[in-house]
């Protein structure tokens, strides 16, 4: 093969196959596995997106790229440059650790999910050495034969070898409304057109039917998706999570450049030295900034995602872990999520209502010859005994599609040729003219009509799912199938299927429901079996919105209606997305479990698609939640450990910035109060930095059932409160702390700076136990780990001082007397803090 790409990859379609076989230096039995590799490494991975990953030390040093960490790196050499070579040292290790800590964590949590991820990687059907593997899209390269089938997702850019019934959704590239029927034939005219390149395939389109064998000639950024992916790549919007956390971040940040231009000011009015007034305020402005929450934060989101994986959830994108937590409305399919999808055919009746050999034959026909993806009703029809297809030879097939909701294959038997048609009764019975009448024809009568949709809807309350079946017998010379030969059928009959609810379904919405997440049933069947299957299962059903009747409905108009309507009946894939797209306006956090080809959009649009690991390749792509369990109870489990996640992460957002405010508060004012600095910066740094390891452990922390009994949403306003309120409780004893030092020991800098430094901090470490929790102090116990980090951290801020590292950081021992203080101190703080956190809870937390 060339080294190069073809000269003209954009209309490589225009090349007869054979010589761009050659061109691409493959043959119809494939690659050598040998050949694949070497390939592999000259091409690179088959993706949109550069998919190499960053060096570690790359990955490393961006973590530096940080403006605090700037200026404190900065700040460092200025101390060396005047001499300070202690501060130099000590500011240097603080943020070597606190940037190691963060890349690890983040890499140890990046690896988890990268592993889980590959585990449902979308694979392709492959040629390799004359024999067919299954692969991962992303190690498809130029010149691999691989194969096709209904519900597929194209792996790249590439010529039909062979074709059978291939019809193609490739709007995201043409904008085409309908699927595009592929041929394997060169082109008898040359085109730049893609909609009229009929025998090439692209990547990211998706079949819709048939099946078919192609020849990769452009894969990963060289294919047409993967130019529009580099030059048109639009970042999709930010979730309120996201939006949350960037507002908090600015909150911080303004907060914490106004507190270092006011003790610079204070500084300089004092006349004190400029180099450490500067480095006390930076200091002081990094201490207000908890510099771990993007470790904390990924690292509990990724736990919370490996949790998720034990209970056959795995998660693709991180965020998807805050949408499952918010979620507060669940869309779903009938089929296979509250109904077995073990569906079985229980009748074939004719049209005088009796069980009839010839319905059930023409139903098995259609079934068997059709080329799109079976579904379950197809494989009910076909697990019905066996039918001589011998004597039987399909001409060509109308596809499934959602408009018409029917598939019609053309058959010739001893030459005649025989349209069967099987599809929605309501709509087979619009196609009929007339029925079969103990196998005479009869005109379908308004009468008949009617008693053939009363029996349809009969069978639907009684919980039976219902396909109608016809004929039409057309001219041996009809050679092409077309939907306009969908006319003037004869009535043969139904087919009848039973798909009994899942025994765990009522119990999962149930818990769902209790959990405040409302169930919506989405589905393409009629409102009848839904209403059936909804009654059992216990959802309320006053109203039942029909596909029919969104088409009427404005956008205003459905916004209103889907807030109050729980069941959807006969709808198609764009009206899925429009109900998706109506409960998110009306800010609805939304979750839509769907594996077929007519779910993409629904799940894309969703604030998390979930999906099954057995689903259609292009709903996996869409989905951001893979369940390797069709089950309603791990929908549930992923729900509760979502909020679990959050929880965590905002027990994080909470501790650090009300007691980083509240200290950052006090050092501020003490500025104004004291005749020297109230802290070194070394200590500010060592200080938070001691804190922050404290809180490493709330990854890892209980939950209590009460802070996830409701979806839990991104509240701004809830924050900022909490700072500004339980944040300067601590700086009451700050206060008081200060008066007793400067009493004690006078203007002694030292002893001040020790004193102050345990005051600020011991009882600190101890108050995670109270922040942590909505509840009373003893009565919600935190995870072994939080207790030991926050316990074990405290005691080691009693005997730093002690310690040649205190001693270089300018602590020195105190007396016993203060270590009484500092109990006391402890103690009432403990109670004021309880005592206002219950007051706060009452007044905000709802």
């Amino acid at each position: 093969m060339k080294d190069a790409a073809p000269q003209k990859p954009d209309d490589f379609w225009n090349t007869s196959l054979l010589q761009l076989l050659a061109e691409v230096g493959s043959t119809e039995s494939g690659l050598s596995c040998s050949e694949a590799e070497k390939r592999l490494r000259r091409f690179g991975l088959n993706a949109v997106t550069d998919y190499r990953r960053t060096p570690l030390w790359l990955q490393f040093l961006a973590h530096f790229y940080n403006p605090l960490v700037i200026m404190l790196l900065v700040a460092s050499a200025f101390s060396m440059l005047t001499g300070d070579t202690a501060s130099f040292v000590i500011i240097t290790i603080i943020v070597l650790l606190s940037v190691t800590i963060d890349f690890f964590q983040e890499l140890r949590a990046e690896n988890g999910i990268n592993a889980l991820r590959s585990s449902v990687a979308i694979k392709a059907s492959v040629l390799r050495d004359g024999v067919e593997k299954t692969v991962p899209v992303t190690q498809i390269v130029p010149g691999d034969i691989v194969h096709l089938s209904a519900g597929d997702l194209v792996p790249a850019d590439g010529r039909l070898i062979a074709s059978k019934d291939l019809f193609v959704n490739q709007a995201m590239l043409t904008g085409e409304s309908y699927p595009a029927e592929k041929h394997a034939s060169d082109l008898t005219q040359a085109t730049t057109d893609l909609s009229e390149a009929i025998n090439a395939v692209f990547m990211g389109t998706s079949v819709i039917s048939g099946t078919a064998t192609f020849a990769a000639f452009l894969t990963g950024r060289g294919t047409h998706i993967g130019q529009l992916a580099g030059s048109l790549a639009v970042k999709p919007p930010p979730t309120a999570f996201e939006i949350g956390m960037r507002q908090f971040g600015a909150l911080i940040m303004r907060v914490a450049i106004f507190m270092l231009l006011f003790v610079v000011l204070i500084n300089i009015m004092f006349h004190r030295p400029l180099l450490e007034s500067f480095l006390f305020a930076l200091a002081l402005a990094v201490g207000l900034t908890p510099e771990l929450l993007p470790m904390i934060m990924t690292v509990t989101l990724s736990r919370g995602a490996l949790d998720l994986a034990k209970q056959h959830a795995i998660v693709k994108h991180l965020p998807a872990m805050h949408n499952l937590g918010a979620m507060d409305v669940f869309c779903t399919d009938k089929t296979g999520t509250l109904t077995e999808a073990k569906i079985s055919l229980v009748r074939h009746l004719d049209t005088s209502w009796q069980d009839n050999e010839r319905v059930l034959e023409l139903a098995w026909l259609n079934s068997h010859f059709e080329s799109g993806l079976k579904g379950p009703l197809d494989d009910a029809i076909l697990a019905q005994g066996h039918v001589d297809v011998s004597a039987w030879r399909k001409i060509d097939e109308v596809p499934f599609d959602f408009n018409r909701r029917c598939v019609s294959v053309l058959l010739e038997n001893a030459g005649k040729r025989l349209l069967v048609a099987k599809g929605a009764p309501e709509n087979i019975l619009k196609s009929c003219g007339s029925y079969d009448l103990a196998g005479a024809v009869a005109d379908l009568t308004e009468t008949k009509r009617s008693e053939c949709m009363a029996k349809f809807e009969s069978l639907g309350e009684e919980g039976f799912r219902v396909l109608g079946i016809a004929t039409r017998e057309v001219e041996p010379t009809h050679n092409v199938a077309v939907v306009s030969d969908e006319t003037s059928l004869v009535f043969a009959g139904f087919a009848v299927f039973l798909d009994p609810p899942k025994p765990d379904a009522a119990e999962a919405l149930h818990a769902l429901a209790e959990a405040g997440v409302q169930v919506k049933v989405l589905t393409g069947d009629n409102e009848r079996v839904t209403r059936h299957v909804g009654s059992i299962l216990g959802i309320e059903a006053n109203t039942v919105l029909t596909g029919d009747q969104i088409t009427s409905l404005s956008d205003e108009a459905l916004r209103i209606q889907v807030a109050e309507v729980n069941i959807f009946c006969r709808v198609n894939p764009q009206q899925k997305n429009r109900i998706i797209l109506s409960l998110k306006a009306s800010g609805r956090t939304v979750g839509y479990m769907g594996d077929g080809i007519n779910d993409a959009t629904a799940l894309h649009s969703a604030d998390v698609g979930i999906s099954v690991d057995s689903a259609a390749d292009v709903a996996k792509e869409a989905a951001g939640v893979i369940l390797q369990e069709r089950s309603l109870l791990v929908i549930h489990n992923a729900v509760m450990q979502g909020r679990r996640t959050v929880i965590n992460v905002s027990k994080y957002i909470l501790m650090a910035s009300s007691a980083n405010f509240g200290n950052m508060f006090s050092m501020a004012g003490g500025t104004l109060l004291l005749p020297f600095l109230p802290m070194t910066s070394i200590q500010i740094l060592l200080g938070n930095l001691l804190y922050d390891v404290a809180q490493t452990g709330l990854p890892f922390d209980r939950v209590d059932s009460e802070a996830i009994a409701r979806p839990v949403h991104w509240n701004m306003a809830f924050i900022k409160r909490f700072m500004l309120i339980i944040g300067p409780i601590a700086s009451i004893f700050d206060f008081l702390t200060f008066f007793l030092l400067l009493r004690w020991f006078g203007p002694n800098e030292i002893l001040f700076h020790t004193g102050w430094f345990i005051e600020s901090l011991a009882p600190q470490m101890l108050a995670i136990f109270a922040i942590r929790t909505r509840k009373r102090l003893f009565t919600s116990w935190p995870h072994p780990i939080v207790s030991i980090l926050a316990v074990g951290m405290a005691a080691f801020i009693m005997v730093l001082p002690f310690t040649p590292l205190g001693v270089w950081v300018g602590l020195i021992p105190m007396p016993p007397s203060f270590f009484l203080f500092i109990a006391a101190i402890t103690v009432c703080y403990f109670a004021l803090l309880e005592a206002v956190k219950y007051w706060f809870y009452q007044r905000f937390g709802n």
